[in-house]
């Protein structure tokens, strides 16, 4: 398997970091996530930070917290109904629409979904792709307009949680396509384990970002069913290390309720300097 070589440069990880720290299990306070955003991006691991990611509705609550300018990417789990309004009320804030993440709705068909879109203009879209039989449909239409994908990995209960063999489907999918992605949820850990307290099998966010490069470089779906299954620490950080930073066009970002949490994994294997934990936000 040739993944391609980078080093453990911070670089494979710019920007990989969404902050969704207002989101469960997190759940923060608005008028918190706000300068605890602005800590992070002034933080030595400042450059792993995204954008910080809210539901459309918070958008009539973010002005009276919003003083410096603030990247912003929009949920909009009730569809491209709640764009109008999202676009109004951004234009009024210190704000840049990084993104809208779109939930395809249950009733809706994929072609008049696509269409709905159409008024997010210029802001970049993240489709979140449905585990159903539109899945094909959904990422060959990103592929023909240029949106983005989005996968759920995880979530509050265990069939929230793709397994290794449907997750695999799905990269390998959007790969061939030539549609980036990112991911939501369930990606609590760098590497693939167990969760202590609730049992669930969770996917580990660097096993993905192995699983994407792999895909990249041709390999097949069996080849990262088994990427994504991997638990050894060291070998998954070995393998990251020679990941050719180009993956991140395929793999974005994902969501993180904790920004420190993850950072604090990389740190432990190797992959950023211990120094990127200094000026961190204090819980």
């Amino acid at each position: 398997m040739d993944l391609g070589r980078a080093g453990a440069e911070v670089s494979v990880f710019a920007g990989f970091l969404d902050d969704a720290a207002v989101f469960p299990p997190g759940l923060k306070p608005l008028p918190q996530a706000v300068p605890d955003h602005a800590a992070h991006l002034a933080s030595g691991y400042g450059e792993l930070v995204g954008p910080l990611v809210l539901a459309a509705p918070a958008l009539a609550e973010l002005g009276a917290v919003a003083a410096e300018p603030l990247d912003l990417s929009v949920t909009a789990p009730g569809g491209p109904a709640q764009l109008p309004d999202a676009l109004g009320r951004a234009a009024d804030l210190p704000v840049r629409l990084a993104g809208f993440e779109v939930a395809v709705p249950a009733e809706s068909s994929v072609p008049e979904f696509f269409r709905a879109l159409e008024v997010a203009g210029d802001v970049p879209v993240f489709v979140e792709v449905p585990r159903d039989s539109r899945r094909a449909e959904v990422i060959a239409t990103c592929a023909k307009t240029g949106h983005a994908a989005k996968f759920r990995t995880g979530g509050v209960k265990a069939e929230l949680y793709p397994d290794e063999a449907e997750l695999a489907a799905a990269v390998h999918a959007v790969v061939r396509a030539g549609v980036s992605f990112k991911a939501t949820a369930g990606l609590h850990h760098a590497v693939r384990n167990t969760d202590s307290s609730t049992g669930f099998e969770q996917h580990g966010f660097l096993n993905l970002l192995l699983a994407t490069a792999a895909a990249r470089s041709g390999a097949g779906e069996d080849e990262l069913v088994a990427l994504l299954a991997e638990r050894d620490g060291a070998r998954v950080a070995a393998l990251v290390s020679e990941v050719d930073p180009a993956a991140r066009e395929s793999f974005r970002s994902f969501g993180t309720c904790s920004i420190d949490e993850p950072v604090a994994e990389l740190v432990d294997l190797g992959l950023v300097p211990a120094s990127a934990l200094e000026g961190g936000v204090t819980a």
